[in-house]
Order: C-alpha cells, then sequence, then structure tokens
C-alpha cells in the first residue's frame, strides 16, 4: 500500500507531503495505481518549478517506496498562492485515485502536529 502523508501548516497551506511504499495492485511496470500516483505527485513537482520556478526539496529512493517534498517559504504572495493551489490540485487527484482504488493508497493529513485520516 502506498501510504500519501500531507503535511500542513497552521493555516492550512501544505508544507509538505511523503510518499512511502508500493501500491502492489500489479506487476511492477503495470501497476496502475502506481503510475498514477507517480504522475500525479512529479508532475506537481515538475510543475511547480517549470511554472513557477520554485524549488521543493525532494528525497526520493524507489528501492525503498520513499518519496517526500518540502515546501519552501515562497516570500511572493502570488507565487506563493499558486504554489499552494498547485499542490491542493495534486491533493485532490490523489483523493481521486484513493476513491477508486482505497485498497492500495491511504492518505492521511496532519496539521500543527495532528493526525487526521
Amino acid at each position: 500500500m502506498i501510504r500519501v502523508a500531507i503535511d500542513r501548516n497552521e493555516d492550512g497551506t501544505i508544507r509538505g507531503f511523503t510518499l512511502r511504499g508500493h501500491a502492489e495492485y500489479g506487476e511492477p511496470g503495470q501497476d496502475i495505481v502506481c503510475a498514477g500516483v507517480s504522475a500525479v505527485t512529479f508532475g506537481t513537482v515538475n510543475a511547480v518549478e517549470a511554472l513557477l520556478k520554485v524549488e521543493l526539496a525532494c528525497e526520493d529512493d524507489q528501492a525503498a517506496g520513499l518519496f517526500k517534498a518540502e515546501v519552501p517559504v515562497v516570500s511572493d504572495p502570488t507565487a506563493a498562492d499558486r504554489l499552494q493551489l498547485l499542490l491542493e490540485s495534486m491533493v485532490v487527484m490523489l483523493e481521486s485515485i484513493e476513491e477508486s482504488y482505497g485498497d492500495y493508497i491511504r492518505i492521511t493529513r496532519t496539521q500543527g502536529g495532528m493526525r487526521h485520516a
């Protein structure tokens, strides 16, 4: 199972996210859940960097099934809002995958140190 943790600041903005594990929906290279989650998360990180010129601090260990991204402080309010919009869009897409394939992906949220399912 892929476990996704969305980490939010006290004001609700996303400060980072972590993915752990493997979906194991299908054979490697044929796993549509893994492919969908990867496309959504890596596509979001690439969009943030290409469109906003904001670099997320990322850790990627595919063998261990770990991907982690931390959101930097962005001083430009317009860029900060756009960054959050892209990240919120990622969350909606991941939630859509979870709705259809809940046995293979689980999303949790933390806000102010409190965990929410």
